[in-house]
C-alpha cells in the first residue's frame, strides 16, 4: 500500500493516486487539512496490530501496519474545521493536535520508505543550508547574504554588482517573486530590519533548468527567459532538457547528503554553460510542465513510487517493538513547549 499525505483536492496527489491505482496497486491519500471533525486517527500504545490507524479521502480506515511507502507530500496545513473556531486559541489548538497527532502516529507506527524522510525533508527545505551542502558537492553556487543590516547589504551589492533579493523563507498567501535590488543605500534602515532576507549576486544568462529528481531518475526542462523569475510567465519557450551525466552525480550526492529521495531542483546556467545551483524544494510542484514539455511526469513519479513499494514488500517488516525514530518534531512540527 502507498500512503500520501497531502491537502484535499491537490492535484499532485490525485493524478498520481489515478496513475498508481491504474497499475493495480492501492494508493491513499490521507488529507493532512481533514483531520479535525471527523474520527480520522487512532493509535494505541500496547503495539497490537492495526492499532494505528488513519482515514484517507475516500473515508476508509488503513492500518499503517500495511503500508510500505508514504510519500510525504503537504504535511502541515491547518484543518478546515479551524475556521470555524471562535478563538485564535481554539484554532492554534485543532491545528497543532492535529497536526501533531498525524505526525507523530506515523513516526510510531509507519516503518516503510519514506518519500522523503520528515526530518531530512524539513532540513532541506533551509535554503541556507542546502546551499552550503550544493557547494561543498562541487556545484557553483550564487554568492549569497543573508542580513537584516542595511550597511552589510549596501558593501555586498557594491562588492558583487548585479543583485537580487528574495525571501528567507516565504509565507502563504501571494507569492513574492524573485526582484533585483538597486541602491540599497536610499531605503531606510529599518526596512532591512524587520526581518531578514537573502541577497544573491545576479547569474548572467536566459537558460533556467527545472530538474525533477525522482529517486535515481531525473527528467529535466529548460526555460528560456530574461526574467529573474521564471515563475510568473510560462509563456516562453520550454522544452525537455538531457541531463549530463555529471550534473546527474553531483545532484545524486546533494540529495543523498541531504537525505532526500526526491527533490525538484532549479538551477541556472550561465552564457558559457556552467550550472549554478540555485535551490531544491523537497517536495515541489513538477506536474506544469507535462503539457509544456509532453513529459509524462505523472506516470514517471507513479513508477518511482511503485518501485519503491516492490522493494519495501522484498524486505522483512520490523516489528511494532522496534526501534522508533529519534525526533518526533521534525515530523510533528511541535515541540514540548506546544509551538
Amino acid at each position: 500500500m502507498i500512503l500520501s499525505v497531502s491537502v484535499h483536492e491537490d492535484l499532485h496527489a490525485l493524478a498520481v493516486q489515478h496513475a498508481v491505482r491504474r497499475r493495480g496497486r492501492e494508493f491513499h491519500i490521507v488529507e493532512s487539512d481533514g483531520i479535525g471533525g471527523r474520527r480520522a486517527l487512532s493509535w494505541r500504545s500496547d503495539g497490537a496490530f492495526g492499532s494505528a490507524t488513519v482515514m484517507t479521502a475516500d473515508g476508509a480506515r488503513v492500518a499503517l501496519e500495511e503500508a510500505r511507502v508514504l510519500w510525504w507530500r503537504r504535511p502541515r496545513a491547518d484543518q478546515t474545521v479551524a475556521a470555524g473556531a471562535t478563538s485564535a486559541h481554539e484554532r492554534s489548538l485543532v491545528n497543532n493536535d492535529c497536526r501533531g497527532a498525524l505526525g507523530g502516529i506515523l513516526a510510531a507506527s509507519f516503518h516503510g520508505q519514506w518519500i522523503s524522510p520528515a526530518d531530512a525533508t524539513d532540513r532541506a527545505a533551509d535554503k541556507v543550508y542546502q546551499l552550503a551542502v550544493a557547494r561543498d558537492a562541487g556545484f557553483r553556487v550564487p554568492r549569497t547574504l543573508v542580513s537584516q543590516s542595511r550597511d552589510e547589504v549596501v558593501a555586498f551589492t557594491r562588492e558583487v554588482g548585479r543583485t537580487i533579493v528574495k525571501p528567507v523563507v516565504g509565507a502563504r498567501g501571494p507569492s513574492l517573486w524573485t526582484r533585483r535590488i538597486d541602491s540599497p543605500e536610499t531605503f531606510p534602515a529599518s526596512s532591512f530590519e524587520v526581518c531578514p532576507a537573502t541577497y544573491q549576486e545576479y547569474i548572467e544568462g536566459r537558460r533556467h533548468i527545472r530538474l525533477n529528481c525522482f529517486g535515481e531518475q531525473m527528467y529535466a526542462a529548460l526555460i528560456e527567459t530574461h526574467e529573474l523569475d521564471w515563475r510568473p510567465d510560462l509563456d516562453v519557450p520550454i522544452r525537455p532538457w538531457r541531463v549530463p551525466h555529471t550534473l546527474h552525480r553531483q545532484v545524486t550526492t546533494v540529495l543523498r547528503r541531504l537525505g532526500l529521495r526526491m527533490g525538484i531542483i532549479d538551477l541556472k546556467l550561465t552564457p558559457q554553460g556552467e550550472p549554478v545551483w540555485l535551490e531544491v524544494n523537497p517536495q515541489g510542484q513538477f506536474l506544469f510542465l507535462e503539457p509544456l514539455t509532453g513529459e509524462p511526469l505523472t506516470e514517471h513519479f507513479a513508477d518511482f513510487l511503485t518501485s519503491a513499494e516492490e522493494a519495501e514488500e522484498g524486505e522483512e517488516v520490523p516489528s511494532a517493538d522496534s526501534e522508533r525514530r529519534d525526533d518526533l518534531d521534525a515530523v510533528t512540527g511541535t515541540t514540548g513547549t506546544g509551538r
